[in-house]
């Protein structure tokens, strides 16, 4: 998971870029990226590390021109190094630079048909930069020396008819302007804002709402799936469908864990569908355990927070904060590598004792990946003197491997992976646990407003929603995205500094 930003601005837009990588910095904390351009000027900044860490005064002072693109990075595929931080950039044709949150489900084939038929060269093993050299190799067809809206709608379309997965792109073409574009499913969230000035009008694209509402841009509308948006130098708008789209299914995961409360995808509220969580899962509670002994209903920071308020006063149970969270250390879950997943998570909360004395306590949390975090938590919490510890999670179980952008690509590492939840419960250390079923979360997240119907909720169904991914891929994913293989990534970056030729 990323978050992607995209200006076309009436004045220079590096501090707004970095303001909304700022605001979106919750989707990626390994690396980041600036991308700007003027009078035909490329200017980039990006290395690993946090938006803070990425950009001092001088870099932001070379970062000049109206028109940028920005990049968080999450590594999904386990890319640890600053020259895979993005955005990506080829110079032929054009200059094209791209910012992707997302995955492609045939990447292998992609590579093969790029580097032996398009003749173009790969230096990393990032599906990003291989979309890029996609939407390059197609926009190379294009002749004359200004691309028109046609030319790039007609690359994208060729692109769509080549990539599959999930994907939301940014993409800066120097001396034209900022293409969007979002794949066929709609799977990764992508939205379009405007800003009226007296110089005329601006353009952002954004990963999530909340980065258009920080900026002062307004929300015109989500990208729809397989739509492409391109915003010229002029600040002129274009739009085309470039892909058709077969079944609008977001990410169900991005209401679950991923987007900020206050953000708006696909005119789903993400704070609303949370509080309806909660909901939800107050009735299976009562259920299960009508006589239930809960004494106190306690999130675990910060994501859980709404779904916990709601259970708790659907319940008549008191609602209390229990952890004190330490802001500076980056969410566990997004962390590259178990061992530091585990060595952060005692260092990111402390309990307040006099919460848990002598109560029977239920800890609410998102979801639950690979357990680690939970029974450290709760071995916190009996620690502080918890009678008993039960655990709720606002998701289902995740069994299935995620394959479009979310980092569960190894099921041995997903704790609930062919386990019942009795079994859960004792490798996390609670005295029960409860899961909200997958139909209660879909409820939660439809809006009538919305017109989604169904979601891409293929970690908790093992069902994909792009129907190509197989048990060879899957296979793959564990070859390549394994804790233990990332690891030795980390301990040696030059053993991944390969050439694809497949």
């Amino acid at each position: 998971m990323c978050g992607i930003v995209g200006i076309v601005g009436q004045s220079p837009v590096n501090q707004r870029i970095y303001d909304a990588l700022t605001v979106l910095q919750h989707r990626g904390q390994d690396a980041a990226g600036i991308m700007t351009e003027r009078e035909g000027e490329l200017c980039v900044r990006k290395d690993v590390g946090l938006v803070r860490d990425v950009f001092q005064q001088r870099h932001m002072m070379q970062l000049a021109g109206n028109v940028g693109i920005g990049h968080v990075r999450y590594p999904t595929a386990g890319c640890d190094r600053a020259d895979e931080a993005q955005p990506f950039y080829v110079n032929s044709p054009f200059g094209i630079g791209l910012g992707h949150n997302g995955n492609l489900t045939n990447v292998a084939a992609l590579s093969e048909d790029l580097v032996h038929g398009d003749r173009r060269h790969l230096n990393t093993s990032s599906d990003s930069e291989v979309l890029l050299n996609v939407f390059a190799s197609e926009l190379q067809k294009c002749s004359g020396a200004r691309l028109s809206p046609q030319d790039i709608f007609g690359a994208l379309e060729a692109l769509f008819r080549r990539c599959q997965g999930g994907f939301a792109v940014v993409s800066l073409i120097v001396g034209h302007g900022v293409v969007g574009f979002r794949d066929v499913h709609g799977i990764r969230p992508l939205v379009l804002g405007r800003r009226d000035t007296p110089r005329g009008p601006e353009w952002m694209l954004a990963s999530e709402s909340v980065a258009l509402d920080m900026l002062g841009f307004r929300l015109v509308r989500d990208v729809n799936p397989g739509e492409a948006v391109y915003v010229d130098d002029q600040a002129r708008l274009f739009t085309h469908q470039c892909g058709p789209v077969e079944r609008h299914t977001p990410c169900i995961f991005e209401y679950v864990y991923f987007a900020r409360p206050d953000s708006i995808i696909d005119n789903i509220s993400v704070h609303k569908a949370r509080m309806r969580m909660g909901e939800r899962l107050a009735e299976k509670v009562r259920r299960l355990r009508p006589d239930h002994d809960i004494d106190v209903v306690i999130p675990i920071p910060d994501t859980s927070r709404t779904s916990a308020m709601q259970l708790a006063s659907a319940l008549g149970v008191k609602y209390r904060e229990g952890f004190v969270k330490n802001r500076y250390i980056g969410r566990t879950f997004i962390m590259p590598g178990q061992e530091m997943r585990q060595k952060s998570v005692r260092g990111k909360l402390n309990a307040i004792d006099l919460e848990f004395r002598g109560r029977n306590v239920l800890l609410v949390d998102d979801s639950i990946v690979r357990g680690t975090t939970s029974a450290q938590i709760i071995e916190i919490a009996r620690e502080a003197g918890a009678s008993k510890v039960y655990f709720a999670s606002a998701a289902p179980p995740v069994r299935y491997p995620n394959v479009y952008g979310i980092d569960m690509p190894v099921a041995s590492e997903l704790v609930a992976a062919g386990r019942s939840e009795e079994e859960v419960a004792r490798i996390i250390g609670a005295d029960w646990l409860i899961y909200q079923d997958l139909n209660d979360l879909v409820a939660a997240c439809r809006h009538d407003n919305a017109h989604i119907q169904e979601f891409d909720a293929s970690c908790f169904s093992g069902e994909y929603t792009t129907g190509d991914v197989t048990a060879d891929y899957l296979g793959r994913l564990v070859r390549e995205r394994a804790d233990e293989v990332k690891a030795r990534r980390r301990a040696d970056p030059q053993a991944t500094r390969v050439i694809r030729a497949i």
